[in-house]
């Protein structure tokens, strides 16, 4: 019975701390660049790429329900290295990015581009996505803005 018991006891506990544990591999592309360094290679901060949109959110204005709508945020790497996009990820499943999967050379442009599905959805919405690159800080917020109405 003792024997029991303790073996009960110890897959509880095996079992918390399988589930805590927080080196598990992680997935997507906002743990992919867990250092700044460019494309070529380089660490000294002052090669660095840098990220420059020309603008961090867009409204939309009034939407009518049903509309897919789309909006571009252009960026232009203002650093000395090679900007690389890993990711963007967005805040919902109704909002869809498209960006510049080839690195982006100094003085380069790219654009992430946010589709936002309406359907099913009624009143102010903001929606974000997060950009994750080789820059320092490595991630930068898009927001994107509407009114729906039906």
């Amino acid at each position: 019975m003792k024997a029991n018991i303790l073996i009960i006891l110890s897959l509880v506990v095996l079992s918390l701390v399988a589930c805590n544990n927080k080196n598990s591999k992680k997935t997507g592309g906002e743990y992919n660049i867990i250092n700044t360094e460019s494309a070529d290679g380089n660490t000294n901060s002052n090669l660095l790429p840098i990220i420059k949109f020309d603008e961090l959110e867009f409204n939309f204005g009034t939407v009518i329900q049903g509309e897919v709508v789309s909006h571009t945020f252009y960026f232009t790497n203002t650093g000395k290295g090679n900007l690389i996009i890993s990711n963007v990820k967005a805040s919902c499943g109704c909002t869809v990015p498209k960006w510049s999967k080839e690195p982006i050379k100094p003085n380069a442009e790219g654009s992430v581009e946010l589709v936002f599905d309406t359907a099913n959805r009624e009143g102010k919405q903001i929606k974000s996505a997060k950009v994750y690159s080789n820059t320092e800080p490595n991630t930068t917020e898009l927001i994107i803005r509407c009114e729906i109405i039906k």
